[in-house]
């Protein structure tokens, strides 16, 4: 008989405390102490209603949120089942077990004070730890919004054509079945009855379809997701997935997520400087940071230098540095030896390095420049010269790239619409219709190039390209005529122009900085998606996330007695 390790009886009687079933340095334990050290109104946290009765203690829901971020439980009914079943959440809230409603409301009443609890957190780990640079990155989170729920404007455009060619196709059916003397011959799923339905199904999507267009159109909107509205449709490594793109800065030192910024923008373009706001406002001095090439904006790098933030954002190969351009203002009491951010500013319009930055600015100068400025800037729109969109189809048809500017879309020689793709950095509007160049007939009339499909940049006052391809073997010359009545005038000013060099070693390490807490937030803690939708309380959820792999991070870093005394700070 093999012999195994001998397990308790079931019916033996035991006396213990609640206490002693706790590992000595549980997390649960720091959780607990934190937590029972604020004071919640301070952070905006609701106290619940007094009448009836009695309220669950908010410190104690707290906690069980806290505790869940830490180990990978964000579920509302999952918490309520720790609160049953887990011994160390029964030990943090003292035995009661609230209902998952009561749990989940706790959260969205509170949603706001999450993002400030975690960066108390932050406050309380600030002088236990040498903070060193940081560095930015982004990352997509999916969001509570399937693809199916999403809609872009070059979406909406290829069902709607879809179901334009049903419906023709559903009459058609409709009408040779009138014409049929013998009704009985036609199959089951062919008869007046079904058709009818179909047809009627295929009219109310298109009604939807359509009115899903006009509100696009009508706001400025690029896009739609029907569950979630703030949620955008963006490119992962996995493909496109409906989702948020949160910015994080990381430290160099500790690894500790410093500060986040809750973003759905698509890309990472000009979100360096607004991520570090938070980091900013605590710190002295000036602060140094390292982020990839999708944080290449010249604007956001200039905007990083006058608050007192140095940007060391990578390269490309062959590329020492980026040459940045800003408007010349002359100053008289001009502090090169301030960090602040006013006088930092100051000097750089004036044309001086501050000597914080004598290691990374070289090579400045003021020079005056003469620049082209268009007169139409002023207006809000460009009138089209066609008028009607009929009218306009027709002209592309001849062999021209048509631009609306009212509904800002492009018709092609071949009758279909190009939507907006990007904004350059130049200004100019680029269109684009990947599935209509793909299946198009014409192609070889319109573009050559080495893509799948056809891109065509118009400056805000362009209102006609001719396709030179199609006009050419159609055996016709381009016509502008008076499409294009872009105004200009030169106008000369001085500018301060510098050589910005970013450290190679700091952005050496940059990948090993950023990608580990994401990492670590969606492989280890199980949280690559949201549950809660719109950019507000996907902030406060983020903010759990942050806080719980910043107390793994921490224990880890600190030890358990260490983190233990600073999260008791406050307690009376």
């Amino acid at each position: 008989m093999m012999h195994h390790v001998q397990a308790f009886d079931r019916d033996q009687f035991m006396m213990t405390t609640w206490d002693s079933m706790v590992d000595p340095e549980s997390t649960a334990r720091l959780i607990d102490a934190f937590v029972d050290s604020l004071d919640l109104s301070d952070y905006g946290v609701k106290e619940l209603a007094s009448e009836g009765r009695p309220p669950y203690d908010p410190k104690g829901l707290l906690k069980l949120y806290v505790y869940g971020s830490d180990n990978g439980i964000k579920s509302s009914r999952k918490l309520a089942k720790s609160c049953r079943v887990n011994v160390e959440v029964k030990w943090m809230l003292g035995g009661v077990e609230p209902d998952f409603r009561t749990i989940a409301d706790f959260r969205k009443d509170n949603i706001d004070s999450l993002k400030k609890i975690f960066n108390e957190f932050n406050k309380r780990l600030t002088g236990a730890v040498e903070w060193g640079f940081t560095s930015i990155d982004g990352s997509k989170f999916a969001a509570c919004n399937s693809k199916n729920n999403n809609f872009t404007k070059n979406k909406l455009d290829d069902r709607i054509k879809w179901l334009n060619g049903h419906i023709e196709e559903y009459l058609r059916i409709l009408d040779d079945t009138d014409r049929q003397e013998d009704f009985e011959d036609n199959p089951e799923w062919l008869t007046r009855e079904v058709i009818e339905e179909k047809l009627q199904e295929a009219r109310e999507r298109l009604k939807k379809y359509e009115g899903y267009q006009k509100i696009m159109e009508e706001n400025g909107q690029s896009q739609m997701s029907l569950t979630d509205a703030d949620a955008k449709l963006m490119k992962s490594k996995n493909g496109f997935v409906v989702a948020y793109n949160p910015q994080t800065a990381v430290d160099s030192e500790t690894h500790l997520i410093r500060d986040f910024q809750m973003t759905n923008q698509v890309t990472d373009h000009g979100l360096l400087d607004s991520t570090l706001e938070g980091v900013r406002e605590e710190s002295e001095g000036i602060i140094e940071t390292v982020a990839d090439k999708g944080y290449e904006s010249e604007k956001d790098m200039v905007k990083s230098l006058e608050d007192g933030i140095i940007p060391h954002v990578i390269t490309d190969d062959g590329k020492d540095g980026y040459e940045l351009e800003i408007w010349y203002e002359e100053a008289d009491d001009i502090n090169a030896e301030s960090t602040d951010a006013e006088d930092l500013k100051k000097a750089l319009h004036a044309g001086v390095i501050p000597e914080a930055y004598e290691d990374v600015i070289t090579d400045i100068e003021v020079k005056e420049v003469r620049r082209k400025v268009s007169e139409e800037e002023a207006k809000v729109s460009v009138e089209s010269i066609y008028g009607t969109s009929e009218e306009m189809m027709e002209r592309a048809k001849g062999g021209y790239f048509v631009r609306d500017p009212e509904r800002n879309l492009v018709y092609c020689p071949n009758g279909e619409i190009l939507r907006q793709k990007c904004i350059k950095k130049n200004g100019n509007i680029r269109y684009a219709n990947k599935n209509a160049c793909r299946h198009c007939p014409n192609r070889n009339k319109c573009y050559k190039g080495k893509n799948e499909w056809k891109e065509i940049d118009f400056t805000k006052d362009c209102l006609e390209k001719p396709c030179k391809d199609w006009l050419k073997t159609e055996g016709k010359k381009p016509d502008i005529g008076g499409a294009n009545k872009g105004k200009y005038h030169f106008e000369t000013k001085k500018v301060v122009r510098f050589f910005l060099k970013p450290d190679r070693k700091k952005t050496a390490e940059r990948m090993c900085l950023s990608e580990h807490p994401f990492g670590t937030i969606k492989r280890a803690m199980g949280f690559s998606y949201f549950l809660l939708r719109g950019l507000k309380k996907v902030t406060g959820e983020f903010a759990l996330m942050c806080l719980g792999y910043n107390i793994k991070r921490a224990k880890k870093l600190l030890g358990f007695e260490k983190m233990l005394e600073l999260m008791e700070v406050g307690i009376c």
